[in-house]
C-alpha cells in the first residue's frame, strides 16, 4: 500500500485536479489500493483565514464566501456530467451553510479563538476531499470520502495540535479494517480532541496526516505529490541552476526542511523515520519525473553537499555582559523563558568567552523577546551586569546540508571563500557536532547573490556564472565581445565557466539586462528601445545595486573616466579587468588604493594587458615575485609601433617612410608622436616598477627622446612628417653608425636599483633584443635565479586581437579562482 498526499496545488484547478485522478488510476491499474490524502485548493486556507479575521472585525464575508462557492462549483461543472452534479453541489452547499453559520457566530461576538479558527479552516480540506472523492467515484466505485477528524487524536492545542500516536494508530487501522478493498480519501491537516473538537496540525499538516497513515498501516512508501520536481539543491527562484535531487537520507531532509526548503516539513518526516518508510516527493505536473525519494539507506554521493537552504528574513537578538561569564543555568533561563512564550529560536551560537549569546527569530518575535529578556533579567540589567539585548533585522539564514560533510575538511572554507568572494558579510555561524548542516547568517539583501556563489563554488558539475559588465565597443571592446561568443562551449567544458554579459556601454548608450545580453547580438541591444544614454556614473551604481554574484567590470576603453570608480567596485567585492593603463600610471597613491582596495574585499584586480597587450609579462613578474625570486634588472620594448619602426629601419629605407608605412598600418595613433614621444612606453615602464615593489611616480621615469625637439613641437601631423624629411640626415647618421659597429637601434626601457628609464640604444647580436621582427614587443628579467641567462618574453604587443585575448584570459583566471 502506498500512501499519496496531493498539495494545494494539485487540487487547485480542473486540469490538475483531472492529472491527480491519472495518478490515482495508474496506482490502481497496478493493483494498488492507495490511501489518498487532500490538501485544501491552493489558496483556499489563505481566504478562509482571511474571512475569520474580517468577521471578527464586524466586516462583511460574503465575497470571501462566493469566492469559495465559484472555485469548488466550476470543478464540478466542469469534470461532472450534469444528470451527476446535483448531490455534489447540494452537499458542498450544505458545507458552505455551515462555515456562514460559523462566520456570523464569530462576527457576533467579535471574537476569533483558537479553537474557532481551527473549524474555520477545516472547510478547506472537507470541501477538497468530499469535491475529489465524489469525482473519483464515478472511476472508482469503492471511493470513500474519509474525514480525519474520525481518524487522528490529538491534545487541544488548537493550531498546532499534538497527535496521540497509540490512539490514532488503533484508530486507523481499525477503520481500514472495517473497509476492506474501498479506496480512501481522507483530509489532511485536521484531527479531533478528546472533547470532539476539531483541531489542526500545523505547518505542512497534511503532509503529516500523510506520514501519520502511512506509520500507521505500514505503507511501502508515502508519495507527496506537489508542484516541483523533488528537492532541489537550492530554491529555483533565486538559484536558477539548482537541480532536483535523486535521493536525501531522513537527517539531509530534515536540515534542508527545517531551514525553509518548504517542499516538506520537519514533523512529516517523523512517522515514517521512525518506521523507515521512504517520502517520494513527486510533481503533479510532470508524472514522468522520477522526484525525489527520503530514505534511511541513502546510495553514497559524489556531491560534497545535497542542498543549500535558506530563511528568508529573521532577526537575531544579541545578549551579552559580564554577569553571563561562568554562570551555570543563564542559558537555561533563556531558552526556557522563550520556549514558555513560544517562541521559535531557529539558530543559536555562543562565544567561547561566555560574554554573549546570539539567537535568531522570526521578526514578528523579536519585539516581544526582548521584553521578555528585560522582564526576566531586570536585576542583572539594573546591575549592569547585562547590556540590553540589541535586535538586528533584515537578515536571512543561509545553510549548506549534506552527510559528506562530515569529517570531510575544507567545506567550510569553501563556504565561507565563496561568500568573501563576493563581498557577503557573515554576522553569526553554527555549526552542529553531526557536521551535517553550517549555517551562517547573512544580510537579507545579499541572499540571492550568497545562494547563487555557493551553488556556484560547490556544484562542480555546473559552469561558474560570471556576471560581466563591460565598457568600450571599440577595436578592443568588439573584438573581445566576438571572442566571447566564438568560444562559449570550450569556456563552459574546459574552465568550468559562462559568462553571462549584463551591463554593456559605450561613449553614446548603455544597457544593462540581468537576464544576459545576446553575445550575437549586442549591437541591436545598445541600440534598441531598451537603451539608454550613457551615464558612467549610473551604470556603476546599477552594477553596484543588482548585487550579482561573480561579478565583474572590464574596462575596455583608453578614458580617464572609469578608472575613478575602480575602487569602488573593488570595494563591493566587484573584479576588476582592464587594458586602460591609467589607472596604474597615476599617482602612487591610487595605484596603492586599488591593490588594499582588492585584496581587503576579496575581489581580483587584473590587468595583463597594459603592458604587453597578450603578453605573459605582468604574470611573469608576479610569479617570480610570488616564488621568493629577486628581481634585479628589467629591460624591455614595450611598444608595438617603435619595436616595427627600428626593427625596418635599415638599408637605404628612411625613418619618414617608416613611421608613414606604421601609421598606414595601423600601428600608430592618429598622430604618431603619441607613441614616438616615450608617454605610453613611460606608462608601462612605471607599472613593471612599481609591480616590482617600486613607489615610482610618473614623473620619476626618465625619457629620453628618440625624435629631435623640432619634430616633437610640430604644430601639425603634417608639419611632423616634413620636419622627419629635414632631420633625415640625423636618423641615418644614427642608423649607419649602428651597421658600422655591427649593431641595431633599439629604444629600450631599463628599471635597475629602483630607477626605470627609457633611452635609444645600440645592441649587438648578443643581445636578447638585436633579434627582433614586425612589431614584437620583447621584455628581459635579470633575477636572482635567472642571472647569467635572462627570462626573456617575447611576442606580438599591439593589436586588437591580442589585446583582447588578453583580457579574455584574464577574466578566465577570474572565474576559476
Amino acid at each position: 500500500m502506498n500512501i499519496l498526499k496531493f498539495g494545494g496545488t494539485s487540487v487547485g484547478s480542473v486540469a490538475s485536479i483531472s492529472t491527480l485522478l491519472e495518478v490515482v488510476a495508474r496506482e490502481v491499474a497496478r493493483g494498488e489500493r492507495p490511501v489518498v490524502v487532500l490538501s485544501a485548493m491552493s489558496g483556499v486556507t489563505n481566504l478562509l483565514l482571511a474571512a475569520a479575521e474580517e468577521a471578527a472585525a464586524g466586516r462583511p464575508v460574503t465575497t470571501f464566501l462566493m469566492e469559495l462557492e465559484n472555485r469548488h462549483f466550476g470543478v464540478v461543472k466542469s469534470l461532472l456530467d450534469a444528470a451527476r452534479q446535483n448531490p455534489v453541489l447540494t452537499r458542498l452547499k450544505l458545507l458552505f451553510n455551515e462555515l456562514e453559520d460559523l462566520l456570523h457566530g464569530i462576527s457576533s461576538l467579535r471574537e476569533l479563538t483558537p479553537q474557532t479558527l481551527d473549524r474555520v479552516l477545516s472547510y478547506g480540506e472537507r470541501c477538497a476531499t468530499f469535491l475529489v472523492s465524489a469525482l473519483a467515484a464515478g472511476r472508482f466505485p469503492e471511493a470513500l470520502c474519509v474525514e480525519a477528524t474520525e481518524l487522528i487524536r490529538t491534545d487541544a492545542h488548537y493550531g498546532q495540535a499534538r497527535v496521540d500516536t497509540e490512539l490514532t494508530e488503533q484508530l486507523i487501522r481499525g477503520f481500514v479494517g472495517e473497509h476492506p478493498g474501498r479506496l480512501l480519501f481522507v483530509t489532511g491537516f485536521i484531527a479531533r480532541n478528546a472533547q470532539g473538537r476539531v483541531t489542526t496540525l500545523g505547518r505542512g499538516g497534511s503532509d503529516y496526516t500523510a506520514a501519520i497513515l502511512g506509520a500507521a498501516l505500514g505503507a511501502r512508501e508515502i508519495q507527496i505529490w506537489t508542484d516541483v520536481n523533488g528537492m532541489m539543491t537550492a530554491d529555483p527562484r533565486m538559484v536558477k541552476k539548482a537541480f532536483s535531487l535523486p535521493e536525501l537520507s531522513y537527517t539531509e531532509a530534515m536540515e534542508l526542511s527545517y531551514f525553509g526548503a518548504k517542499v516538506i516539513y520537519p514533523p512529516t518526516m517523523i512517522p515514517a523515520f521512525m518506521r523507515r518508510i521512504p517520502i517520494v516527493i513527486r510533481n503533479t505536473f510532470d508524472l514522468e519525473f522520477a522526484g525525489t525519494t527520503i530514505r534511511h539507506d541513502c546510495q553514497p554521493s559524489a556531491l560534497p553537499i545535497k542542498g543549500i537552504s535558506s530563511i528568508n528574513d529573521i532577526s537575531v537578538i544579541n545578549v551579552e555582559g559580564s554577569g553571563m561569564v561562568g554562570k551555570a543555568g543563564f542559558s537555561g533561563r533563556l531558552f526556557s523563558l522563550l520556549a514558555r512564550e513560544q517562541i521559535n529560536v531557529i539558530l543559536i551560537t555562543q562565544a567561547s568567552s561566555e560574554h554573549s549569546i546570539t539567537f535568531a527569530v522570526a521578526p514578528h518575535d523579536a519585539v516581544r523577546a526582548r521584553e521578555l529578556i528585560g522582564q526576566e533579567f531586570e536585576l542583572e540589567l539594573q546591575a549592569r551586569k547585562l547590556e540590553l539585548p540589541g535586535i538586528e533585522q533584515d537578515l536571512a539564514v543561509l545553510a549548506i546540508v549534506g552527510e559528506n560533510m562530515k569529517q570531510t575538511p575544507g567545506i567550510a572554507g569553501k563556504l565561507f571563500q565563496a561568500l568573501g568572494r563576493n563581498g557577503v558579510n557573515v554576522r553569526a555561524i553554527a555549526q552542529g557536532s553531526s557536521e551535517y548542516n553550517i549555517s551562517v547568517i547573512i544580510g537579507r539583501a545579499d541572499l540571492a547573490k550568497a545562494l547563487n556563489a555557493v551553488h556556484d563554488a560547490f556544484f562542480v558539475e555546473l559552469t561558474k556564472t560570471l556576471h560581466v559588465f563591460a565598457l568600450g565597443t571599440g577595436n578592443i571592446g568588439r573584438t573581445l565581445l566576438g571572442q566571447l561568443h566564438a568560444h562559449q562551449d570550450f569556456l563552459r567544458e574546459q574552465n568550468g565557466v559562462q559568462v553571462r554579459v549584463v551591463g554593456l556601454s559605450n561613449s553614446r548608450r548603455m544597457v544593462i539586462d540581468p537576464g544576459g545580453l545576446p553575445l550575437d547580438g549586442w549591437e541591436a541591444a545598445l541600440d534598441n528601445g531598451h537603451s539608454e544614454p550613457a551615464d558612467l556614473a549610473r551604470f556603476v551604481a546599477r552594477m553596484k545595486q543588482l548585487n550579482l554574484p561573480n561579478c565583474v567590470l572590464i574596462d575596455n576603453t583608453a578614458a580617464p573616466e572609469p578608472a575613478a570608480h575602480y575602487a569602488d567596485a573593488l570595494r563591493h567585492s566587484i573584479s576588476v579587468v582592464t587594458c586602460n593603463k591609467i589607472a596604474n600610471s597615476g599617482p602612487y597613491q591610487q595605484y596603492r588604493e586599488l591593490r588594499d582596495a582588492a585584496r581587503q574585499h576579496g575581489a581580483d584586480f587584473y590587468y595583463e594587458t597594459n603592458v604587453g597587450a597578450g603578453l605573459p609579462i605582468i604574470r611573469t613578474l608576479r610569479d617570480l615575485r610570488t616564488s621568493g625570486d629577486r628581481v634585479e634588472r628589467i629591460e624591455a620594448i614595450l611598444s608595438g609601433t617603435i619595436s616595427f619602426i627600428f626593427n625596418n629601419f635599415r638599408g637605404a629605407a628612411s625613418f619618414h617612410d617608416i613611421v608613414r608605412e606604421a601609421q598606414q598600418r595601423g600601428y600608430t595613433e592618429p598622430d604618431p608622436r603619441d607613441d614616438l614621444n616615450g608617454r605610453d612606453f613611460m606608462r608601462k615602464m612605471l607599472i613593471l616598477a612599481r609591480d616590482a615593489g617600486h613607489p615610482l611616480e610618473p614623473d620619476d621615469v626618465v625619457i629620453e627622446p628618440m625624435l629631435p625637439a623640432a619634430c616633437l613641437q610640430a604644430p601639425t601631423v603634417a608639419a611632423f612628417y616634413e620636419q622627419l624629411r629635414a632631420h633625415e640626415a640625423y636618423f641615418a647618421e644614427l642608423k649607419d653608425r649602428a651597421a658600422a659597429a655591427g649593431q641595431v637601434l633599439r629604444y629600450i626601457g631599463q628599471l635597475e636599483d629602483g630607477r626605470a628609464r627609457i633611452s635609444l640604444q645600440m645592441v649587438d647580436e648578443q643581445h636578447p633584443f638585436y633579434q627582433l621582427s614586425g612589431a614584437d614587443n620583447v621584455i628581459s628579467f635579470t633575477t636572482g635565479r635567472y642571472k647569467e641567462r635572462p627570462l626573456v618574453v617575447k611576442g606580438p604587443g599591439a593589436g586588437a586581437e591580442v589585446t583582447a585575448a588578453g583580457v579574455f584570459a584574464d577574466l578566465v583566471n577570474v572565474g576559476t579562482r
